[in-house]
């Protein structure tokens, strides 16, 4: 039976005076979950905005020029995980970054490094009404299945989680997993990306991983707050949890949620379940709405 560890982040938002500073955090993370015997990390949504710490007071509390000048460390941010994800031979995906196109505009990218570098990456595809009306970052409109060593990867970011269409199609190209980097400052805001992943597990009878930010950096006016419970979600039949919770923090503070994923299970429940969700998705579109 196949069996894919993984580590989920439940990470708080530091603030630093030198980014050796953030190099040896991030490096600590990734030594504690390669000593757990992971071989897939995963960072939260927004991660990377502990970085605009490192720019000063007028530039962190700035929403907007905050975007522009994190860009000059974009480049020293991928090379940080690129040398992390080879040392410790893992695959990872990276906290989220506001990364600025050619255009002008801003994409909410989650990069996927292996251990021979960048493989790919996603760009958010729905923008909360904090993003679009206050930080101007905009939507992309690519939904991408990431190849890697231990399978296909979907990545749902946050928001994107609550629109079924995304990770059913991803599946349906061949995702045998979800992952969801998060970043909500409300128990509600938790709660309704938490739902969105447990039905996505349910629906596309897949595992689904959501790396939130956790703690309070109330010096940064776009991730203040941060409220979420790393977890790991499954289909809910046999093999699995009742309640389609693999794992999960036990508590609020920054951790790894470690876990084995039987990627086995999957084909047996979709084969054999006592449901087949899966299968029975399209038949959804043969359904016609009558008006009584």
């Amino acid at each position: 039976m196949k069996i894919l560890r993984v580590a989920v982040a439940q990470y708080d938002i530091g603030f630093f005076s030198h980014f050796d500073d953030f190099a040896h955090k991030l490096a600590t993370w990734f030594a504690t979950a390669q000593q757990q015997g992971a071989q897939l990390l995963v960072f939260p949504e927004y991660a990377s905005m502990e970085l605009t710490s490192l720019l000063g007071k007028a530039i962190y509390s700035d929403l907007k020029q905050q975007l522009l000048d994190m860009q000059s460390l974009y480049a020293a941010y991928q090379a940080c995980y690129a040398e992390l994800a080879k040392r410790y031979n893992v695959l990872v995906v990276a906290g989220s970054f506001p990364v600025q196109l050619p255009s002008e505009r801003f994409r909410n990218r989650a990069n996927v490094f292996s251990p021979d570098g960048l493989i790919g990456f996603q760009d958010k595809l729905i923008m909360t009404r904090f993003e679009d009306e206050k930080w101007a970052i905009q939507a992309a409109k690519e939904l991408k299945v990431i190849n890697t060593d231990i399978g296909k990867l979907g990545i749902n970011i946050c928001y994107d989680s609550e629109f079924p269409m995304f990770a059913n199609r991803q599946i349906e190209a061949g995702a045998e997993l979800i992952v969801v980097p998060s970043c909500t400052y409300t128990e509600a805001g938790f709660h309704r990306v938490r739902i969105g992943c447990q039905a996505r597990a349910l629906e596309n009878q897949c595992y689904v991983l959501q790396a939130p930010t956790v703690g309070e950096a109330l010096w940064s006016p776009a991730v203040d707050i941060n409220i979420g419970r790393a977890s790991v979600y499954t289909p809910l039949d046999k093999g699995f949890p009742a309640n389609g919770v693999l794992a999960q923090a036990a508590d609020t503070e920054p951790q790894w949620v470690v876990a084995d994923l039987h990627m086995a299970l999957i084909s047996d429940i979709r084969e054999q379940g006592a449901v087949l969700n899966k299968r029975d998705w399209t038949k959804q579109f043969a359904i016609d709405l009558s008006e009584t």
